[in-house]
């Protein structure tokens, strides 16, 4: 497991307690009932990952208009760049992306997900048919 800072276990417990409409959404209806564990709100370092997924590797990051000032898109850079030296993929996700092609959503992170896997390792992804969206 990756080491991570405990002072952020409250503020990640918080955020599950108050997830954003769209990290509803993901989790709900589609990340919930993935075959392979994704967690929600996972502290790994000094962050607070919007979704993990260990197995495979992989934090999910869902971002809104916020995200993309020039402050917040150096932050999110560093961001990616720390966990990538951590040995994970980071795919950051667009809200709008969730509004409108879910099920695209969907599918690039199974797609993501089976590409981190060992060949061996069977998957059966739900179909992304069953995404609402």
């Amino acid at each position: 497991m990756k080491q991570y800072n405990r002072a952020n276990i409250p503020l990640a417990k918080a955020l599950r307690k108050n997830m954003t409409p769209w990290e509803r959404k993901l989790w709900y209806e589609f990340l919930r009932y993935y075959p392979i564990r994704f967690q929600r709100q996972k502290a790994i370092g000094n962050y607070i990952a919007d979704f993990y997924c260990a197995k495979a590797r992989l934090v999910v990051e869902l971002d809104g208009g916020g995200h993309y000032t020039n402050e917040q898109t150096e932050r999110d850079r560093v961001r990616t760049e720390e966990l990538e030296e951590m040995n994970l993929t980071v795919l950051r996700i667009c809200n709008l992306d969730i509004d409108r092609n879910f099920s695209g959503v969907c599918e690039y992170i199974d797609l993501a997900v089976k590409k981190s896997l060992p060949q061996s390792a069977s998957l059966t992804a739900p179909s992304s048919e069953g995404a609402k969206g």
